[in-house]
């Protein structure tokens, strides 16, 4: 379980430096951009993709190229989401992700459907609801938040490449650590591009205070795979104990932190929602055992 702890922390970590970085004048878009030349170095270090044997015919380079668009764009959202909504609420969203991927499974990958797990989308569904900051104060009344869209757009990005992520790992003819390889570097490219285009328009500079607050950001990015995998190749014969203790773990000690640390404010319907959030997971876990 150490690993799996390990995981959970390097992810509460991600969400502590998105929200840090407004305190301290980073440029997040920039910080995000070399978080993936920090992921591509430590994926060749720690996992030593089989380049030479790498054939472009049987890998899903469609694939790689969708998560590689994705996978900035979505981290670039869930940086404004925790600058808006918070570490607690953006946290949830991204783990409550997982159903997205689940109701892919019965629409186009012929699953079988079941009361119990219609209890279980029932339960998230309801969490989502109760998560989201509905309203927010004012001098003298109440208006609506836009802190929900960001959640939205959290909820939905996150599901969308962890489907892409499963297809990925479909391709057996390509080592998955090899394919996460690729993935990163296209990510990489594709951000990069995007901030040379910024500098050029003059609407950023580059500096090395946001080159360093990425290459951090990356490896707190990184070591959340790294010791997911570790942890499943330990506890082999029991992925639902990984999968269930990472999703709880990553909510639980979110709340902790965004409440203790950060003094974020939950209202009583938020703190439902954080339950609900709990409960759906180990109903997933225990209805997919």
């Amino acid at each position: 379980m150490l690993y799996v702890f390990l995981s959970v922390c390097c992810s509460v970590i991600v969400s502590v430096l998105l929200k840090l970085a407004r305190r301290y004048s980073i440029d997040i878009f920039q910080a995000i951009t070399w978080n993936y030349s920090m992921a591509i170095l430590l994926t060749w270090f720690f996992f030593k993709p089989d380049l030479k044997t790498f054939d472009f015919k049987l890998a899903p380079v469609g694939v790689y190229i969708s998560v590689g668009i994705l996978l900035p764009l979505v981290f670039w959202i869930m940086a404004a989401s925790v600058r808006v909504a918070g570490i607690v609420r953006t946290d949830v969203a991204q783990r409550l992700s997982l159903f997205i991927s689940l109701l892919a499974a019965f629409l186009l990958f012929g699953d079988n459907f079941s009361l119990a797990r219609l209890a279980c989308f029932i339960v998230g569904f309801a969490a989502i609801l109760c998560s989201i900051p509905w309203q927010k104060k004012t001098a003298n009344r109440k208006v609506l938040s836009n802190a929900w869209v960001y959640l939205l757009f959290v909820f939905v990005g996150f599901g969308a490449i962890d489907i892409l992520f499963k297809n990925v790992a479909a391709f057996t003819a390509v080592p998955y650590t090899t394919s996460l390889f690729f993935i990163y570097l296209l990510s990489f490219l594709i951000a990069f591009i995007s901030l040379l285009v910024k500098v050029f328009r003059r609407q950023t500079r580059i500096h090395w205070a946001h080159i360093m607050f990425g290459w951090i950001l990356g490896v707190a990015n990184f070591g959340n795979i790294l010791f997911y995998l570790k942890a499943h190749k330990a506890l082999s014969t029991s992925p639902s104990l990984v999968f269930s203790a990472m999703n709880i773990g990553v909510i639980t000690l979110g709340a902790v932190v965004g409440l203790v640390v950060f003094h974020e404010r939950l209202s009583t319907l938020n703190k439902v929602g954080l339950g609900f959030a709990i409960i759906s997971i180990i109903m997933i876990t225990i209805v997919n055992t």
